[in-house]
C-alpha cells in the first residue's frame, strides 16, 4: 500500500453485482444526467443556473410532502407531530435562502451571454412552488392557466385550490380544542386566497396571554411565524439576487421581474399572527 493511503476496513462491501449500492438507491445516473444546457456554444455558467433551480425543485418536493402531512396531522388534532413538520420546512427555506448566494456569483455579463437561450422558461412557471403557495394560503385560480398544457399539473394544482390550507386546518384544530374561532371562518370558501380576519385576533390574543394554559397552540403559532419569516427571507434573497443579476429587466416569463418579486413580499400567509402582537399586553 502506498504511503498516505487509507486502507479499506475489513467488512466494507466492495462487490455490488447483486446488491443495492449508493448510486442505484439514489438513481444517480438519471439524476446526474438531467442537466442539459441549451446555449450554443454551451456557456460554462449555465450548469450552475440549471443545478440551482433543479435543487430548489427537489427541496420544494420535500416542502410540499411535509406541508401536506402537517395539514393532515392538524386535521387529526396532532399538533406535536405537525410542529415537527413545520420545523423541517422552516429549515429547508433557510437552506434555500442561503443557496441564493451561490447563484449570486453569476455576474450580469455572464448571465447575459446565455439568458436569451432560455426563451420563455421562468421560475414563474414552477408547478411545485405554486403548490406550496396554495397549501399555505396564497391561492390564485388564475394561475391554473399557466399549467393548462399539463393535465397532471393542472389537476394537482386545482385539487390544492379546492382543499383547505395548513392554516385552515390549524384553525379547525383550535376550534376542536375549544377556542372561539368564528363559524364563518371555519366554513369559508377555501378556493379563495386568505385575507386577514380581524375577528380572529382575540382568539390568538387569548392564547398568547395564557401560554401555560394553551402551550401546544401557543408553540404552533410561533412555529407558523417562524415558517413565514423563513419563507419571506427566501423571497427577499430571490429578489436581491435577481436585482443584482438582471437589474430591472423583464422576467423571461413575461413578468415585470424585480417589481413582481417585490410585490410578493407584501403577501402574508398568517396575518393575524402578526396583528396579535400589537394587542399583547394592552
Amino acid at each position: 500500500m502506498a504511503d498516505g493511503e487509507r486502507p479499506i476496513e475489513e467488512g466494507v462491501r466492495t462487490d455490488f453485482r447483486s446488491r443495492m449500492n449508493y448510486g442505484g438507491y439514489l438513481d444517480l445516473d438519471k439524476l446526474l444526467d438531467a442537466q442539459h444546457p441549451v446555449s450554443e456554444p454551451v456557456h460554462p455558467d449555465e450548469l450552475l443556473f440549471i443545478i440551482q433551480h433543479q435543487t430548489t425543485e427537489l427541496w420544494f418536493k420535500l416542502v410540499l410532502h411535509e406541508l401536506e402531512a402537517v395539514r393532515t396531522q392538524l386535521q387529526e388534532g396532532d399538533i406535536s407531530r405537525a410542529r415537527k413538520g413545520i420545523a423541517r420546512v422552516k429549515h429547508i427555506f433557510r437552506t434555500l435562502a442561503e443557496q441564493w448566494s451561490v447563484l449570486a456569483t453569476l455576474t450580469p455579463s455572464e448571465y447575459a451571454e446565455f439568458r436569451g437561450f432560455l426563451g420563455s422558461a421562468s421560475g414563474f412557471q414552477s408547478y411545485q412552488y405554486r403548490c406550496v403557495e396554495f397549501v399555505l394560503g396564497n391561492k390564485n385560480a388564475g394561475m391554473l392557466k399557466v399549467f393548462e398544457a399539463s393535465p397532471e399539473h393542472y389537476g394537482g394544482l386545482r385539487s390544492l385550490l379546492e382543499s383547505p390550507t395548513v392554516y385552515d386546518a390549524f384553525l379547525r384544530c383550535l376550534a376542536a380544542r375549544g377556542h372561539d374561532v368564528p363559524a364563518e371562518i371555519l366554513q369559508r370558501d377555501v378556493t379563495k386566497a386568505w385575507v386577514e380576519h380581524p375577528e380572529l385576533v382575540p382568539v390568538f390574543t387569548a392564547i398568547y396571554e395564557a401560554p401555560d394554559a394553551h402551550w401546544a397552540e401557543y408553540a404552533m403559532c410561533e412555529d407558523l411565524v417562524d415558517l413565514e419569516d423563513a419563507f419571506q427571507f427566501w423571497r427577499f434573497r430571490h429578489l436581491r439576487t435577481v436585482q443584482r443579476t438582471i437589474g430591472y429587466k423583464k422576467g423571461t416569463g413575461g413578468s415585470s421581474g424585480v417589481g413582481f418579486l417585490r410585490r410578493a413580499l407584501d403577501l402574508t400567509f398568517f396575518p393575524e399572527l402578526y396583528s396579535v402582537r400589537t394587542e399583547i399586553g394592552n
